[in-house]
Formats: structure tokens, C-alpha cells, sequence
């Protein structure tokens, strides 16, 4: 019997949450043979996750479903204009332009990618996620349960439980991927070492509906803060009413205290908070669900244990704030999916599997750290409002008129309120953050070049650079059609591509020879020629390498090797492409 024989499945996915749904779709498009099983009845039932950054737009663009997004999703054109308010109905402490919608910040954005971020509320997500990836051959299992797993240097055995039948059944794959939450079992299960804190402080989510288009349509934004008497106990800052579909449909998120026992939200005391936020003790509220949660503040050291692995919340637990939790939950399978997929096809060695781990603890650390300083950071304007735990509404007010009064100190604390601010955009802005992870394992190799320098705040704005182990920078080009299209849709749909000049010659030949030799999918991109013109000349501003140079790009967009011009002879170019793909792949 053939090995591939003693298996049920290549990859089971446990959970079918923005990780989860998002492996199952790329190993589905990869050709993997894949089960994903959640012990829920369906997709997610209340619209948690929702900003979607640029990066995560890139990658559902390389697989696809780009276009489904944007249908579903709230363009950013309504998403930017981030309020700080008293009540909706009451007054505004200030605003933030947000999410890249600043007249300033707006060119950096555009610049950085060929996608726009989205408000993209995770019940319209997932099912996009899961329909395509069981559209594309996943095998998907409602109310199924994991109960426990074995593993072996073959394989991995998984205990399932169908919750509709009663019955436990195991299921034999060759890896599987924990995607099953902050609460993870198979994290737990494999002894994954976790650091920090959980419950460190609660939370309540109040979702419903209501027309507030008259308070908020003027002022198109996803997310309106509410500082209210109570709103910096717990919870993630200040009270917040965040958009879900505009203008009825809404997310209320306020604190409690973590140390009592947790308070009972009934329906009658769900409309009181939403009308107290609101402002109007009148406005007709339908409570659609309520439900608590805690802030965490804790990651993984490692991903994996043998044919294990484990991505999204089940490695890195943090607040919300600055939308990253589905983005980087997303952003780890693309990372692992394609590396699976080469290891079971044959194409690369198993070492490959160690880069999964290398390349995103790091950023799973980073995102956790700045999710609860974000969180953190809503301090100073309490203090410039001259706010704090004991203050009524009085006082609240008192404090804005304060900022507000014509006088020194009037002045001076509107200086405070405008710095205070000003930090936020750490939070709504972090662009760096989100388009700046730079990868460091035996995946990419460093060519030698002189460590990176930041010409910028690193967190809040992007710099695109073709070194080893950075996402190949976007550049428009034009194909033989006349058509724009970006350097990243060159590159990527599970292949690995070698981009290079009208000069680079050599590389084409190089690239083909490789391609025959080791047996793996590796395009080649020639800049410059009818089918890719750098009709605008932004790619040799940003490609940092000559015409003859050449980039090795991985299928997830980031650059694995670089040489900046030909070597002397056509054999030396080959060998040298030879030799680093085969330290990529650990062949």
C-alpha cells in the first residue's frame, strides 16, 4: 500500500475561526488534501474581528477572494474618522483621522499597496473563507469536536467527537493545525509555553441595532470612544460603540471589574448602557446579544510541537485594539500553509516546517505588546481631562470646559489633550506595524547588506525594501494590454518566483534550469518586458537592485534571497539560484 495510502487526510485543521478558515482555504488551493473540524454548529455568531488591514487584503487577493471581501466589507472611506465624545449625542472631546484616511497619511497608504483596508466584521468573513476552501476540495465538519491527538514521526491521530451523533472516531493526517482559539485545547495539549497574563481585565460585548445615522453619518467612522463615569475600569480604554453595518447595526464594548464577580447583562440592562453611550434615552434599541470576555496579554515562545502546529489566537491573546487579532491570525497561515504544502508534495525538506515558528513569534509578541500598550494609552487623556476613577459626569464636563477655557492653564491642558491624542495614532495609524514584519530564518538568506535603517517611525509608517526577509514592495506595473497591476500579483499563488530585469537574462535560463532540476513551481517575472512594464518607474526607485539583478520571492510575497546584479557567466547564475533555493527548501 502506498504511504499516502495510510492516511485519511494530509492536514487537519481544528477551528474554523480567521486561522483556521484561512489554512483550510490556501492548503485547499495549494492541493493539500484538508479536513477542517469546529465543534460549533456554524461560522462565527457575533462580528468580533472586523479591521482588515492592507497585508491581510493582499493575501485574500493572492488567493482569490479579494473582490468577495470588498463586496462584503465597509469601505475605508467610512471607517476613518475615529470620535472621542461624551455620548454620541453629547460633545466631542476630538477626533482622529484613522486607518490611512488623513490627507497625510492617505499617499503613504496607496503607495504601500495595491489593496485598501476594510471594515470586514468576522461573520461576513468566515463564510468566505470556508465556502471557497470547501469550494476548492476542503473537507468541512460542523459539530465536530477535538478530543485529543497522538503523534508519531509519521503522522498525526486525532480524536474527534460528533456532537450531533454522540460518537468519537479518530481521524489519521499527517499534520494538523491548532487554530481553535485563545482557549485552546491543542495548544494546550502539545505544552506550548505560553508568557504573560490572561484575564487581566473584562470586558462585555453588547451587539445590536439602531438607527444612529443622525449622530454618526456626519462623521463616517467604525469606531466612536465614549468616556463616561466607569469607562476606565476594565475593558479596553473608554467605552466604545463600534460600527458594524453603517448606520444600524453596532458593537458596544464596555468595562467591568475584573475582581467582582461578573455583572449580569440582561436585556433591560443592555439598553441602558447602549442609550447611556448613546446619549438618547429615547432611541429604539433591539439587543441582538451580549456576552463577557477578558483582555489578555500572552503569547507563545513556540508554535509547534512535532507535526503540530498552532496559529491565530491560540498563540498571541491581546485586546483588539488596533484591529490586528484576525489580520495576524490570517497573516500565520499564509506564513505556514505553502510550506506544508511544499513539505507533503516533496518539494522542500521537513526543516522547512522550522521557519513557520522562527518568522512569527516574533510577531505575534510584537502585535500583543502593542495591542495592550494601545490599550494603556488611553490614560493620558483621562489626565489631561483631569478624569479619573472617582469622577462623575460633572466632573467629566468640568474637565472639557476646562480644556476649553480661555486661560493659561486652559491652554496648557489643551496642549496635554492634543498630545495625548496625538499618541493614539500608535493605535489607529500603526502602519509600520502592520506592513513592516521583517522574517529572519534559515527560509531567507542574508545577502550581506548593512542592517536596515528606519527612516521613519518604524510602527507608524511603512518602508518598503526588497532585502531578504521583507514583503516585496508593491509597484504599479502595466501588462501588454495596457492594464495596471501590481508587483505582488506577479508573484505568489503558492509558487516561488524569481523577478528580475530586461537584462537579467541569465536569470530566466537560471530560473528554468532550477525549475526542471529540483522539480518545484518557480515562475519567472522579467520587469520590463511587454507582458510588465515599469511604465511608471516605481519599481527601480524601490527594487534597490540593478537591472541584471535578481530577487528570489517565497510564495507568501516575501523576498528569500537577493543578488543585486549578474554574476560573471550564465553557469554561476545558475548555480547560485540552485544553491539558494535549495537552502530555502532544506533539500
Amino acid at each position: 500500500m502506498a504511504l499516502t495510502d495510510t492516511y485519511d487526510t494530509d492536514v487537519i485543521v481544528v477551528g474554523s475561526g480567521p486561522a483556521g478558515g484561512s489554512a483550510a482555504l490556501l492548503l485547499a488551493t495549494y492541493g493539500i488534501r484538508t479536513l477542517l473540524v469546529t465543534k460549533y454548529g456554524w461560522l462565527a455568531n457575533t462580528p468580533r474581528a472586523h479591521i482588515t488591514n492592507q497585508r491581510t487584503m493582499e493575501v485574500l487577493r493572492d488567493i482569490g477572494v479579494e473582490s468577495e471581501a470588498l463586496a462584503a466589507g465597509t469601505p475605508s472611506e467610512l471607517m476613518g474618522d475615529t470620535v472621542l465624545c461624551t455620548a454620541l449625542a453629547g460633545q466631542e472631546i476630538g477626533r482622529i483621522r484613522s486607518w490611512g484616511t488623513g490627507p497625510g497619511s492617505a499617499t503613504e497608504y496607496g503607495a504601500a499597496s495595491p489593496c485598501t483596508m476594510i471594515d470586514l466584521p468576522q461573520t461576513f468573513l468566515e463564510p468566505i473563507l470556508v465556502n471557497n476552501a470547501a469550494a476548492r476540495g476542503a473537507k468541512i465538519r460542523f459539530d465536530t469536536e477535538f478530543l485529543s491527538l497522538t503523534q508519531d514521526e509519521r503522522g498525526v491521530t486525532a480524536v474527534l467527537r460528533d456532537r450531533v451523533r454522540g460518537d468519537e472516531f479518530t481521524v489519521r493526517a499527517r499534520y494538523l493545525i491548532g487554530a481553535d482559539g485563545s482557549r485552546s485545547s491543542v495548544a494546550e495539549q502539545i505544552g506550548l509555553p505560553i508568557d504573560g497574563q490572561m484575564g487581566k481585565a473584562g470586558s462585555m460585548n453588547i451587539v445590536f441595532k439602531a438607527d444612529l445615522s443622525r449622530f454618526v453619518a456626519h462623521r463616517p467612522s467604525v469606531l466612536y470612544w465614549v468616556m463616561q463615569p466607569g469607562a476606565e475600569t476594565g475593558g479596553i480604554g473608554m467605552g466604545l460603540v463600534r460600527m458594524v453595518r453603517p448606520w444600524n447595526e453596532w458593537l458596544l464594548v464596555w468595562g467591568y471589574d475584573i475582581e467582582q464577580a461578573p455583572p449580569q447583562v440582561d436585556e433591560a440592562a443592555a439598553r441602558k448602557i447602549v442609550r447611556d453611550l448613546v446619549g438618547d434615552e429615547d432611541i429604539d434599541v433591539e439587543i441582538v446579544s451580549t456576552s463577557l470576555w477578558t483582555v489578555n496579554h500572552s503569547h507563545a515562545t513556540t508554535y509547534s510541537s512535532g507535526r503540530v502546529f498552532c496559529a491565530g489566537d491560540a498563540v498571541h491573546r491581546h485586546p483588539p485594539s488596533n484591529g490586528l487579532g484576525s489580520n495576524t491570525s490570517i497573516q500565520d497561515s499564509y506564513n505556514l500553509a505553502w510550506k506544508l504544502a511544499m513539505v507533503i508534495r516533496g518539494e522542500a525538506g521537513p526543516g522547512l516546517l522550522d521557519s513557520y515558528g522562527a518568522e512569527r513569534v516574533p510577531v505575534g509578541r510584537q502585535i500583543v505588546e502593542r495591542a495592550n500598550l494601545s490599550r494603556d494609552q488611553f490614560a493620558p487623556i483621562f489626565e489631561a481631562l483631569g478624569v479619573d476613577a472617582g469622577t462623575d459626569e460633572a466632573g467629566i464636563l468640568a474637565g472639557l470646559a476646562g480644556v476649553r477655557a480661555r486661560t493659561a492653564d486652559g491652554a496648557k491642558r489643551r496642549n496635554a489633550l492634543e498630545q495625548a491624542v496625538r499618541l493614539k495614532n500608535y493605535e489607529f495609524n500603526a502602519h509600520g506595524v502592520e506592513t513592516n514584519q521583517r522574517y529572519a530564518s534559515g527560509a531567507v538568506l542574508d545577502d550581506g547588506a548593512p542592517a536596515e535603517e528606519w527612516r521613519q517611525d518604524p510602527e507608524l509608517f511603512h518602508q518598503p525594501t526588497t532585502r531578504p526577509g521583507a514583503k516585496l514592495p508593491h509597484a504599479w506595473l502595466v501588462d501588454d494590454r495596457g492594464q495596471r497591476m501590481s508587483t505582488l500579483d506577479v508573484v505568489g499563488k503558492g509558487a516561488f518566483t524569481v523577478v528580475t530585469g530586461l537584462s537579467g537574462g541569465s536569470w530566466e535560463e537560471a530560473a528554468a534550469a532550477c525549475r526542471d532540476e529540483l522539480g518545484v513551481p518557480l515562475n519567472i517575472v522579467c520587469i520590463g518586458a511587454p507582458d510588465s512594464r515599469d511604465a511608471y518607474g516605481d519599481w527601480s526607485r524601490i527594487s534597490e537592485i540593478a537591472d541584471d539583478g535578481a530577487l528570489l520571492v517565497r510564495p507568501d510575497g516575501y523576498v528569500a534571497w537577493r543578488r543585486t546584479n549578474a554574476p560573471e557567466g550564465r553557469e554561476s547564475a545558475r548555480g547560485e539560484l540552485l544553491g539558494a533555493l535549495r537552502r530555502v527548501l532544506q533539500r
